[in-house]
């Protein structure tokens, strides 16, 4: 009775286990399928806790590389932008300056050059649009560090005649982005110890008389203070063969300044050259002085000043000296903005090529951080492939033996 019962038990522990390797076979199969169809050795973090760790840390890292590269896109795109305007910018200006050219010619009558002056008009309407364009997001695009929706105001009453509605300056990139913005200060606006950018021009009594460009001699002593010259006294000079006159000049600061008298050289009737000095500056007057000649010398706050003065004092020529005044200070000061508006065209070149070479380092590190995810949870093929036909074979195996050993029965061989 004891040995009947005890293969009883055998053969129900046989096939117990039979049955239980049958479903772990049966599983491990269906786990190396699932594995085969999703291309992953990790489907769920309970497969390999510290793989799936890894390949989280590098799906988000590979996020924010996305997410960065497409701010960087928006960035490149405000700069190509505003790089592109400043083009527009330059163009217009070397047209302002032809124009300019052409007016210093001493055929044109002033209603000629109030012609010209009507069309250099029209570009400084252009220029001062362009320095006040938006982008796509309707962002001023030379807001500098912030500003308000229009950067430039002006022209204003009071001095200074333009104003930039901001705060100046370049804001910083990142190991992973660039500016939104340009410096619409650096581009537009001018100061008077950096760029010593004056209108000089003509008043009353100058038939003849020229004044130079302004000169730096001390920075330091520039105050931003305009100045007027004026002729006090024409004086000859006693016992001179031929005869000779000297002219006294006085320099005066505004507003409530110093007036300091100069006495210049002594000059035939022909012409002569005086040197004037103020605080920090100095110009040089050439031609025959006159009683009541008279000099303005007024810093130019802006880029758009500029254009308004060489406006103003071409198309308000009543003679070839006063066209040929107004002509000689504008090209002098247009070329002083032009290498403003170039500084900050060049920076916004360089703005570019950092894009460019943040967005390949970029890109460098999402095909690195896609391999760590890669070996951390993705599988390899070949292998998945031969696990896989070797895990059917086995179920194949065990099935094929289950089958054979239900069939041992003793009424089979009960005949």
């Amino acid at each position: 009775m004891s040995t009947l019962s005890n293969a009883r038990l055998g053969s129900a522990n046989t096939y117990d286990n039979a049955v239980r390797n049958i479903t772990s076979r049966q599983s491990a199969l269906s786990a190396l399928q699932e594995n085969l169809t999703s291309g992953k050795r990790v489907v769920r973090a309970s497969d390999d806790p510290t793989s799936a760790a890894i390949a989280e840390r590098a799906l988000t890292r590979i996020s924010r590389i996305a997410t960065d590269q497409r701010a960087l896109a928006s960035q490149v795109d405000a700069i190509t932008q505003a790089e592109s305007v400043l083009g527009d910018v330059t163009d217009a200006l070397q047209r302002f300056r032809e124009l300019t050219v052409s007016a210093g010619s001493g055929v044109h009558s002033s209603a000629e050059r109030k012609t010209i002056a009507l069309e250099m008009q029209g570009l400084r309407d252009q220029i001062y649009s362009l320095a006040n364009r938006e982008d796509s997001n309707g962002l001023p695009l030379f807001s500098a560090l912030g500003s308000a929706l229009k950067p430039f105001v002006g022209p204003q009453a009071t001095a200074p005649d333009y104003a930039f509605n901001g705060l100046p300056g370049q804001s910083a990139g990142t190991a992973v982005s660039i500016p939104f913005a340009l410096d619409g200060d650096s581009a537009f606006m001018l100061t008077s110890t950096q760029d010593a950018s004056y209108n000089v021009s003509l008043g009353g009594g100058n038939a003849n008389l020229q004044a130079s460009a302004i000169n730096v001699t001390d920075a330091t002593l520039i105050n931003g203070s305009s100045y007027s010259i004026s002729a006090i006294s024409i004086l000859p000079v006693p016992a001179t063969n031929p005869p000779t006159s000297t002219a006294t000049y006085t320099l005066m600061e505004n507003p409530a300044g110093t007036s300091t008298p100069t006495i210049g050289p002594p000059f035939p009737s022909s012409s002569t050259t005086i040197p004037l000095t103020a605080p920090g500056i100095s110009l040089t007057l050439t031609g025959l002085p006159t009683l009541g000649d008279t000099i303005n010398i007024v810093p130019n706050a802006s880029l758009f000043s500029v254009l308004d003065n060489a406006i103003k004092d071409i198309g308000g020529a009543t003679s070839n000296t006063t066209a040929s005044q107004a002509v000689s200070q504008a090209l002098h000061n247009i070329d002083i903005g032009m290498q403003r508006v170039s500084a900050v065209r060049g920076q916004a070149g360089e703005l570019l090529n950092r894009a460019d070479r943040i967005s390949g380092n970029q890109e460098k590190r999402s095909i690195q951080m896609e391999a760590d995810r890669s070996r951390a949870e993705d599988l390899d093929m070949v292998k998945g492939i031969s696990d896989f036909q070797n895990q059917q074979t086995g179920y194949q195996v065990a099935m094929q033996t289950y089958a054979q050993i239900q069939k041992l029965s003793l009424f089979d061989f009960i005949r």
